[in-house]
């Protein structure tokens, strides 16, 4: 069986990272890491071939190579789905599919020959039993939770790592929190399930094998869902990371972890500098209207400058047009990402997934518009907001225009660099790194726009915070790409 494995296309997000990436010689943030485990879990027999389209084209000569075609994606990712299918159906390719995205909306995908959904531990060893007996059914679903220590190690031979601006390992799966806009719990359960960490050191030495050095994202919905867990593994990341010191980590998490000091020294010191947090809104009936507890009663800004000053850097997630939410939540949520100095604030407007609570009660409230694109910039929605559209969708375009353009970008970038300590534990800056500030400097200080600010920032910088340099540009590169996917998609920043 000659198997070609399919990602279909990102459009231009903040997630994807297309501008900052081009600045540094790579092609994608992310390799397809559910498509690999999945390729490792077929029979080895197999010929395998991998087409990312977020690194190259899909080729007439690539579905004429292939018995079967095999797809995966995110909701986001829908309409390059819907083409590839088109494109198989007409070469005459068997199709078989799988992830979220077909999970979530099975029924929108009835032309595909083959559903494998739900996870695939358990759902791929049935459909490949009786696709070797002939007798393949067009639908494999479970209602059950495999156990993730039965998970392999993703085929990483099938790609070439230097197409990618960071790798990716997962750790656990599920969150006990029940946020009513996520589908995470619908997905993967309320009780996180987690590998060994002789599992994980194992899955980082195949990573290195395969001749990256570089950072390392933890794909896990909330890293610390299972804090018992997490404390197990923090002492063999430590002792991997002292062979493997040029690797550092980002992952998810929950506000909650800025309680715990301990714990986030520890994860600090094994390598993790950034953590991306769902803060939503800093609006408490908002917080309390979507089930966000986790958030509630706490002072938001102080939870992320102490962990800046712990040496862990915040990213976060917002959500504009939440029932509660006024025209004065537009300046209150800048004034917040201003003062908590949060870099990298991806803001969207609330959309309502297939298979939440929200998405329910939206249907059953006659406020339902359709399915979720998944798309982050855009302030269109899926749901009747109480807010007017024209109204929301102003204010989303004013926010994203007082957050990125570049005084403002620049400004924030200075608040950030304040409060932020740089870890005990340093990566070490190679020839790469020096490449990409030559690289940034050419681009960002002389032939894009914001010019004025980059080399303002780079003078307050060695002035007040010399040992930030090297952050401070790659902030100013993902800046870069925040600004235009801004301009391009919204006309602002």
């Amino acid at each position: 069986m000659r198997a070609l494995l399919i990602n279909p296309a990102f459009p231009d997000t903040f997630w994807g990272y297309r501008h900052a990436l081009k600045l540094i010689g790579r092609r994608a943030l992310f390799p397809p890491l559910g498509l690999l485990t999945c390729a490792a879990m077929l029979p080895r027999e197999w010929e395998l071939r991998v087409v990312d389209m977020n690194v190259r084209r899909l080729r007439r000569r690539d579905l004429a190579w292939a018995d079967s075609v095999w797809i995966t994606g995110m909701t986001v990712q829908a309409d390059s789905a819907h083409d590839v299918i088109r494109r198989c159906k007409a070469a005459g390719v068997r199709t078989v599919a799988g992830g979220p995205l077909f999970t979530c909306e099975p029924e929108a995908f009835d032309d595909v020959d083959h559903l494998v959904l739900d996870e695939a531990e358990l759902t791929l060893p049935p459909f490949l039993a009786d696709l070797a007996a002939g007798e393949a059914q067009h639908r494999y679903t479970t209602s059950e939770k495999p156990d993730v220590t039965t998970t392999p190690i993703p085929r990483w031979d099938l790609i070439d790592v230097k197409d990618y601006g960071s790798m990716n390992i997962q750790f656990s799966r599920g969150c006990p929190f029940d946020c009513d806009f996520c589908n995470v719990t619908s997905l993967f359960g309320r009780k996180p399930r987690t590998k060994t960490p002789g599992q994980i050191v194992a899955e980082l030495d195949a990573i290195v094998a395969s001749g990256y050095r570089d950072a390392i994202f933890f794909v896990d919905d909330n890293l610390i869902g299972n804090k018992k867990a997490t404390r197990e593994l923090v002492p063999a990341l430590q002792h991997w990371r002292r062979a493997h010191p040029g690797v550092s980590f980002f992952t998810e998490a929950s506000i909650n972890l800025a309680d715990d000091s301990k714990l986030t020294a520890d994860l600090v010191e094994a390598g993790f500098d950034k953590v991306f947090v769902g803060i939503e809104t800093p609006d408490e009936v908002a917080l309390a209207s979507c089930q966000k507890r986790q958030n509630l009663k706490r002072d938001l800004v102080a939870d992320v400058r102490k962990l800046h000053a712990a040496g862990m850097q915040v990213q976060a997630g917002f959500i504009l047009g939440f029932d509660s939410d006024t025209p004065s939540s537009f300046g209150r949520l800048v004034e917040f990402i201003n003062r908590s100095g949060i870099m990298t604030a991806m803001v969207g407007v609330l959309q309502a997934p297939v298979g939440t609570r929200l998405y329910e009660r939206m249907r059953v409230e006659g406020r339902l518009l359709g399915n979720s694109s998944g798309n982050n910039v855009t302030s269109e929605t899926n749901i009747r907001t109480l807010l007017p559209a024209e109204t929301l969708q102003a204010g989303y375009r004013h926010v994203m225009d007082q957050l990125y353009n570049a005084e403002g970008f620049y400004q924030r970038l200075k608040t950030f660099l304040t409060d932020y300590e740089l870890p005990r534990v340093r990566t070490r800056i190679g020839f790469s790194q020096w490449w990409t500030f030559a690289r940034a400097s050419w681009m960002l200080g002389v032939m894009k726009r914001g010019r004025l600010q980059y080399w303002r920032l780079l003078a307050w910088v060695l002035r007040h915070r010399p040992a930030h340099l090297p952050l401070a540009v790659r902030l100013w590169v993902e800046g870069h790409h925040f600004r235009e996917v801004c301009r391009r998609q919204l006309g602002v920043a």
